[in-house]
């Protein structure tokens, strides 16, 4: 395994493997002086995707086990995040949908915890397009998208900060999340430091310009970006948004 990713990385690092374009990449980023790392891609131009369980119906569960699956079919990954929030056996917790396939039917219903702190989202992608929707207006816009995963709660909610979240909350955190800014852009963002809520949407909305961004978790935000060579594998995951290229 350790062959495969030092293999994977020279070929990252001297463009051999195709699915991503130049200048779309991960890359350290400071704002209000904390510190994030945020990876960027345009869907039109690279091929993403939101994977749960590989081909015997096991969840992947990891970074390791998603990139020895495609090493296998000559996909290489670019870049992943754990995506969205999931059971003890690593279901989702909400919707997931994956290949057009509904895994998980999506969640309406309050409860306990962030997934619960409505309005929460969907991240979804179709036909080379990407969208980040609170869950009511999903449904109520009958989308029937290729890959989608919820979680909660939204971040920003058409150009506004989610009503709950506090400037001067105590609550600091690891956290990750993704947004679509109004070119269409894929924005998967993690924090290196702890930050509140607030700021976490605040740089999605101001310094990413997005006006939709959703929140994926917290306790077990976790990274792969090859470009730097990361690879965090301290949690189990369940849904996995992976960045996916394909060797010559």
């Amino acid at each position: 395994m350790r062959l495969i990713l030092i293999v994977l990385s020279l070929l990252l690092s001297s463009g051999l493997t195709r699915g991503a374009t130049a200048g779309e990449t991960c890359e350290a980023k400071v704002e209000g002086g904390l510190r994030y790392t945020l990876c960027s891609f345009d869907p039109a131009e690279s091929v993403i995707r939101i994977y749960h369980r590989n081909p015997a119906g096991q969840p992947f569960g990891s970074f390791d086990s998603l990139i020895r699956q495609w090493w296998n079919e000559r996909h290489t990954l670019i870049a992943a995040m754990n995506g969205g929030m999931y059971h003890a056996d690593l279901s989702a917790v909400g919707l997931f949908i994956e290949h057009g396939i509904e895994r998980q039917a999506i969640s309406t219903k309050g409860g306990w915890g962030n997934f619960h702190l409505l309005p929460n989202g969907v991240f979804w992608l179709e036909d080379g397009k990407a969208g980040v929707t609170e869950t009511s207006r999903f449904t109520d816009r009958g989308l029937k998208p290729d890959y989608a995963t919820q979680s909660g709660p939204m971040l920003v909610i058409d150009g506004e900060i989610h009503p709950r979240f506090l400037a001067d909350s105590d609550s600091l955190k690891i956290r990750n999340g993704i947004g679509v800014d109004e070119k269409g852009r894929v924005h998967m963002l993690i924090s290196e430091v702890p930050v509140r809520f607030y700021d976490f949407a605040l740089l999605f909305r101001d310094g990413l310009g997005c006006r939709n961004a959703l929140y994926l978790d917290g306790t077990i935000s976790s990274l792969y970006a090859a470009s730097t060579g990361r690879r965090d594998h301290l949690f189990p995951l369940g849904p996995i948004i992976a960045v996916i290229g394909t060797l010559p």
